[in-house]
């Protein structure tokens, strides 16, 4: 069983995701750390990010872990690794590939399907799991998006900003799994609202639906 938590670039997923899991007693999820570890193997080997087959390929080859906070990649930790800006941007770039979506999806599905999960991404309620019961798609603006990625890098706001709407017309218009919110999620604003408030919302609606 999963909470589907989705969203933009910068809304406050991880944040909000993993605070909700901690509060729910449930495992916390991050979709997006598998498609980064999928980015940092295509920047180390030398493969194109670009290159559709060889990245499908590349993915379906990859040993992914994701266990409480640590990030396995083929037996290493990459937690750090995965957040540099090169790997965010690639990031982006990999994973318009439909064999790498195949690849990071199948995989996901794997792990909701042994316990109970706060997943975040950009496509659970949608592809992963459009069955899930709870689908929250959280929203910000993107000056506020962009002050918080900076905050975490350390990069310039303005650059953020620039190379958030580029990421945000990516995932909004790749032909498979599109950034969107799904049909019956709820839409939350986190622009201006404390990380308790959100995850207070949340776990509102997950006692609601009778989840936790």
């Amino acid at each position: 069983m999963v909470i589907a938590i989705d969203g933009p670039a910068g809304a406050g997923k991880s944040t909000v995701a993993r605070a909700l899991a901690e509060r729910l007693g449930f495992t916390y999820l991050d979709s997006g750390a598998m498609y980064r570890c999928v980015a940092l193997a295509a920047l180390e080997r030398g493969v194109d990010p670009d290159d559709e087959a060889a990245m499908g390929e590349l993915a379906r080859s990859l040993e992914i872990e994701l266990e409480s906070d640590r990030v396995g990649l083929d037996g290493g930790e990459v937690g750090e690794a995965i957040r540099s800006p090169e790997v965010t941007a690639a990031s982006s770039r990999v994973s318009v590939h439909p064999g790498v979506r195949e690849a990071m999806v199948a995989r996901q599905r794997e792990l909701i399907a042994s316990g109970r999960y706060v997943a975040e991404g950009r496509d659970i309620g949608t592809v992963v799991s459009p069955e899930a019961p709870l689908k929250v798609f959280l929203t910000a603006s993107p000056e506020e998006r962009a002050r918080r990625r900076a905050a975490q890098t350390g990069e310039d706001p303005d650059a953020v900003l620039a190379a958030q709407r580029e990421r945000d017309a990516r995932d909004q218009g790749r032909e498979h799994s599109a950034l969107r919110a799904a049909e019956d999620a709820i839409e939350l604003d986190t622009t201006g609202v404390a990380l308790d408030q959100a995850v207070d919302r949340i776990v509102t609606l997950a006692r609601q639906r009778g989840l936790a």
